[in-house]
């Protein structure tokens, strides 16, 4: 798992082979190379870098379009390249129009991801999940993903259109531009934040058989968390389950700084974290010591 001299299978190649399965691919997201590498530890096929994650991790600030594209893509390289399982990232609106597209989908490939999701929302973007949205028209959008499955060169690099109309223009729009964004060469389609399961279901329903879908599960976000297996029902190919990392961390953070400003050291709390060594295995450190041996470093 991310090892140093991995040869593993090739991670788009895997990716394709996961979504062409029977079931719903999971894919919890990760924020940094840490929590990618947790998630693998753990048994996913496949790890999802969300974009609302790493706006919180690196500035501290929320998910309304603050970083930048190459900040988004120095990112996606670190988690991409401390995991052997395929990466899918947020590129956010692709930072720019269609020319802007074609660099961003050039980098992400060459920073190792297996693929990226661009959004038809205006820039500065905002989590899809909070109010204040607007679009893009539909016609700029489908030259996005145009100009972006043109400017792949791995042609299993996984393209995801994802429409955020449905908050803007209502459900039958977004419906309407993730049919457009299929035509345009999408692989995966993505109807962002549908409020109720009648929603989800009218989504599922009449975008069958056009291209395998998303699933956002977005945790405290507007769309109903439902079962995975009602989610496998309905036919959504990749679901993505973003923040769970995030928001778990911070809770271990925040019980720990407590522990410590009420006693005066943290010995009360470290019951419940790793180890020191327990730590240092799980971040590799048995695979440094093999290589030394190896190469006498």
């Amino acid at each position: 798992m991310g090892d140093l001299l991995s040869s593993g299978p090739a991670p788009r190649a895997r990716l394709r082979e996961l979504l062409a399965g029977p079931g719903p691919v999971v894919a919890p997201g990760a924020y940094d190379a840490l929590s990618a590498r947790l998630v693998e530890q753990a048994g996913f096929d496949v790890v999802y870098m969300t974009g609302f994650g790493t706006t919180a991790s690196l500035i501290g600030r929320p998910d309304v379009g603050l970083l930048s594209g190459t900040e988004m893509v120095d990112n996606a390289r670190r988690i991409a390249a401390a995991v052997d399982v395929p990466v899918i990232a947020d590129a956010d609106t692709g930072y720019g129009n269609a020319i802007n597209v074609v660099r961003t989908v050039q980098s992400y490939e060459q920073a190792g991801v297996a693929g990226v999701h661009i959004e038809d929302q205006v820039m500065p973007k905002k989590c899809g999940h909070m109010s204040g949205k607007a679009v893009i028209g539909a016609d700029e959008m489908v030259g996005k993903i145009r100009a972006a499955v043109s400017a792949r060169r791995d042609p299993d690099f996984v393209v995801i259109a994802r429409t955020d109309a449905a908050a803007v223009e209502g459900l039958d729009a977004a419906l309407e531009r993730a049919r457009a964004y299929a035509e345009a060469g999408a692989d995966l389609l993505f109807v962002e934040a549908p409020t109720s399961e009648d929603d989800i279901a009218r989504v599922a329903g009449e975008l069958a058989g056009v291209a395998p879908l998303v699933f956002n599960w977005a945790e405290g976000g507007r769309t109903p968390p439902l079962p995975l297996d009602k989610i496998a029902a309905l036919g959504f190919s990749l679901v993505l389950f973003p923040i769970g990392t995030l928001l778990a961390a911070t809770a271990g953070i925040r019980s720990l700084l407590a522990t410590l400003r009420a006693d005066g050291t943290p010995a009360a709390a470290l019951g419940d974290v790793p180890s020191f060594d327990e730590f240092t295995d799980l971040i590799g450190l048995p695979e440094i010591r093999t290589l030394e041996q190896r190469f006498g470093a």
